[in-house]
């Protein structure tokens, strides 16, 4: 059995970012499935935080199986999970207008929310919620309807994430954001909270739920502007992996910018592969 490198040997849990860490679009990344189990082997809780919000927990379920890595229900905590549990906190049993896809809707539903298709024309003032996520579907009526709900109902305007982009596996998709920044544009609101990463509202609800202190835990993530940010602010360790968005350059460049931009995009460390975690 390999052993983690020194700086790593006393972690409890491995938090994996998903698009660009573990897979990109429908294909694995190269040894991933062995790493994870290595991982595990090692007594290490693996648990997967994923500014993706189109699918349910349970598609996740399936996805990684799917690709040889053996997971539950329990261990996926999604922009689409966090946001619904959020949600909760702020108003139970509410209206809400979703901008986003099966995911998102099914995780609003599982905690007992009203998922509005389309309020009837007196009924803005009904909605209690807009709440915005990536929508492969998204459409000029879906953005008028959340602009009235906003502006003549007095929806609270909250966003799953802010991602921009979304890498697959021959480069890079539209992300949620374009979706947030163009709801944004249209009422003149900025969301009230953005659930996913950056926020470290994920990475908290792990730590407390596997009763497990920060600098105990890592994030692996491709991005340093959403995966190392969010560890940072959550303060656990923050490991930027070359697999997905990032390459070794744009490291480079954010390490030249370390004087004049927030210290916390900068990652603990940088692999160019997760095989390197092993000695």
């Amino acid at each position: 059995m390999r052993e983690l490198v020194d700086d790593l040997s006393g972690i409890r849990i491995a938090i994996f970012d998903l698009d660009g860490v573990v897979y990109r679009g429908q294909t694995l990344i190269k040894n991933i499935d062995n790493i994870i189990q290595e991982l595990k082997d090692l007594s290490i809780k693996v648990v997967y935080n994923s500014n993706n919000s189109t699918i349910t927990r349970q598609m996740y379920v399936e996805r990684l199986y799917g690709l040889n890595i053996p997971c539950e229900y329990s261990d996926f905590y999604t922009s689409a999970s966090i946001t619904a549990m959020e949600i909760t906190k702020i108003k139970i049993n509410s209206n809400i207008y979703v901008i986003g896809e099966i995911g998102l809707r099914e995780e609003l539903r599982a905690m007992g929310h009203n998922v509005i298709k389309k309020p009837s024309k007196s009924g803005y003032n009904d909605v209690d919620f807009v709440v915005v996520g990536l929508d492969v579907h998204f459409t000029y009526n879906n953005l008028a309807i959340a602009q009235r709900c906003i502006l003549e109902g007095g929806a609270q305007f909250y966003a799953t994430n802010a991602d921009v982009t979304l890498p697959v596996s021959d480069g890079l998709m539209p992300g949620a954001g374009v979706m947030v920044n163009a709801v944004e544009t249209c009422t003149g609101q900025k969301p009230i909270t953005i659930f996913g990463k950056p926020e470290p509202h994920g990475i908290n609800m792990i730590l407390d739920d596997l009763k497990v202190p920060a600098n105990k835990a890592v994030i692996f993530g491709d991005r340093a502007e959403t995966d190392i940010l969010a560890g940072n602010r959550a303060g656990i360790i923050t490991a930027m992996v070359l697999t997905g968005v990032y390459s070794k350059e744009m490291v480079d460049e954010l390490e030249k910018k370390s004087n004049s931009i927030d210290i916390n995009l900068l990652p603990d460390f940088t692999f160019n592969t997760l095989d390197e975690i092993f000695k």
